[in-house]
């Protein structure tokens, strides 16, 4: 078996070998910038899960790269049109692309990115690559109706909780169900397995964006590595505002309808008002419970998963990383 630091460790060497590739290719306007991207790092979380998944059938991590790769390049080709779409300076750090370049390069880069994974993936040795395919275009397809269904919910108020999960569900997490799936399906894995480690990824993924929502009011800012209370300034429809609307009196629901109909305002002090109504009315105590319900339904589901404790226990340790975080 290997551990979890030993595929980091492979993931970031097959990421390095594509980045100089890249340098390389022309015209350089369309590939740098996919370089650059890849560049910037970030905890390669989604791959390193396509082969610790594999890895639960063989050995032979080897065959489940191209598939990692492939997940890597969408998932960051995502955020780089994100970041054109949030008009985002700053990524892990460095410039966006469409900053450091120009909007038109990055759009067309991000296009680029997309089409590559599918390269990448199409490099699969496995019986099954016409299930890889068609798992791999759904979850593009759901992560694009994520992000919409996510900024429609920013001109309207009457989002239900559940409305919101399902975008979460959509947004965030079907990308990590889907690298768990993608690196069974490489190992010609189970069906049935398959299929519980998608599930496992599902509510994870959502614990996970549940999480985040609630560091980005709550964290210590130190530890969090950058400002609390972004998503309280641009009205982001999150778990705790959407809890809050639902639980808040008439008085205290004008308020926060009030500061959220502002176009001018104090950022600390509106982070300052909506953190004391969020006390309050202990969402975070409540935003902290539903997290655990999420994990709690992957643990259970981890313990379905038919294979030893010792096969099992780094995706297990996985999980436990995701979530034991305060940034």
């Amino acid at each position: 078996m290997h551990t979890i630091k030993d595929i980091q460790k492979l993931i970031s060497e097959e990421i390095l070998k594509e980045i100089s590739l890249l340098n390389e290719s022309a015209p350089k306007n369309l590939y740098q910038p996919i370089a650059y991207t890849l560049a910037m790092g970030g905890k390669r979380l989604r791959p390193v899960m396509v082969l610790l998944a594999c890895n639960l059938f063989t050995d032979q991590i080897e065959k489940a790269i191209p598939a990692a790769v492939a997940i890597e390049a969408f998932h960051n080709f995502t955020l780089l049109h994100d970041d054109i779409m949030d008009e985002a300076d700053v990524r892990r750090n460095c410039a966006t692309v469409h900053k450091k370049y120009n909007r038109n390069i990055a759009i067309l880069s991000g296009d680029a990115m997309s089409i590559m994974a599918y390269r990448y993936l199409q490099k699969s040795e496995t019986a099954d690559l016409g299930s890889m395919f068609s798992l791999f275009s759904q979850t593009a397809l759901e992560v694009c109706e994520g992000q919409q269904l996510d900024m429609d919910f920013e001109t309207v108020m009457d989002v239900s909780i559940p409305e919101y999960l399902n975008m979460i569900r959509l947004k965030t997490a079907v990308l990590l169900a889907c690298s768990l799936k993608m690196g069974a399906l490489a190992a010609n894995a189970p069906e049935r397995i398959a299929d519980l480690l998608y599930a496992f990824g599902i509510n994870l993924g959502i614990a996970f964006q549940l999480q985040d929502d609630l560091l980005d009011v709550f964290a210590d800012q130190k530890k969090f590595g950058k400002k609390i209370g972004g998503d309280i300034v641009s009205n982001k429809k999150t778990f705790l505002l959407l809890k809050a609307l639902e639980l808040s009196a008439p008085d205290t629901k004008k308020e926060l309808l009030e500061w959220i109909d502002k176009k001018e305002f104090d950022a600390p002090e509106k982070i300052k008002a909506f953190r004391r109504i969020y006390t309050n009315l202990n969402i975070k105590e409540i935003t902290i419970n539903s997290i655990e319900e999420f994990y709690q339904s992957a643990i259970n589901i981890w313990n379905e998963i038919d294979l030893g404790l010792d096969t099992k226990s780094e995706l297990l340790q996985l999980a436990h990383t995701i979530m034991d975080r305060d940034h």
